[in-house]
């Protein structure tokens, strides 16, 4: 891998080289083509244990990437890319499957919930640092319900407005996730509660000046019941919490600011 430095800007492929850049990053990044051919690696014995490993990695890639809509949409607010931080959890929950075969190993969360209890989606400024409050919080799993109570809540003491931005307002989010099984069938990994997995809802509350004092406030989020009646004990239930800041928008209402926030996950049942 290379990086390019100097005015040349450019992404995509020419020749035998592919041109990307990162988030975070304003370098451009260089690497070559290559490799062995496709049909090789799916049909050769010597790579036998590679399309096992391949088998796994889509399972938890498939995993990653829905797991990602429990979170509610809260996801917009990560300062760092949570895909692949979610993958590698689905990896070494894959692991834990000490009985099947490689390629084909469970990846079962309900047996591991704790893996996503506190889980930030921001590593610069938590969610413990902005919003300097705790709030109390209740799950009905049964239900996939859930209601946070936010003490009062002093801006000037409680808020860290790091871009200094007028508006702030608090969103919690409850979300599924179901365990994944191999179908030796398919020759796939799928969820076991498919209706479920990776399904949410979210409460947005109002935008409030960062020049003010809340008083305790209560905010309730669920499922609807026919979502609530797939729940099996392959099902993790999430409740996510997250503060977003806005700032004044052409109509001199209050729009939220890309990135200005944070937010976590504050239970898991």
């Amino acid at each position: 891998m290379a990086i390019v430095k100097g005015i040349l800007k450019i992404s995509g492929s020419v020749e035998g080289f592919t041109f990307y850049t990162r988030r975070g990053s304003d370098k451009v990044i260089m690497r070559t083509k290559g490799g062995v051919k496709k049909n090789i690696i799916a049909t050769s014995p010597k790579f036998a244990n590679s399309r096992k490993q391949q088998q796994e990695f889509a399972g938890c890639a498939k995993f990653g990437s829905l797991s990602r809509f429990a979170f509610g949409g809260l996801h917009r607010l990560a300062d760092y890319n949570l895909t692949p931080v979610l993958i590698g959890i689905g990896r070494n929950l894959m692991k834990l499957d000490s009985i099947s075969d490689k390629g084909q190993r469970n990846l079962l969360l309900s047996n591991n919930k704790m893996v996503f209890d506190r889980f930030n989606f921001n590593r610069n400024y938590p969610l413990n640092t902005v919003l300097r409050i705790s709030p109390h919080w209740e799950i009905d799993r049964e239900h996939i319900r859930a209601e946070v109570t936010f003490p009062g809540i002093n801006s000037d003491i409680d808020l860290l407005n790091i871009q200094k931005l007028p508006f702030f307002r608090l969103i919690i989010a409850i979300g599924a996730i179901s365990d994944l099984r191999y179908n030796h069938v398919k020759k796939e990994y799928e969820p076991v509660v498919y209706d479920l997995h990776g399904h949410s809802e979210t409460l947005t509350g109002k935008w409030n000046s960062t020049k003010t004092i809340l008083a305790e406030q209560t905010m309730t989020v669920q499922l609807s019941e026919e979502e609530a009646s797939f729940i099996t004990e392959n099902v993790t239930v999430l409740l996510s919490v997250a503060v977003e800041f806005g700032n004044v928008g052409l109509t001199d209402e209050p729009v939220q600011v890309k990135y200005a926030g944070c937010g976590k996950v504050i239970g898991v049942r």
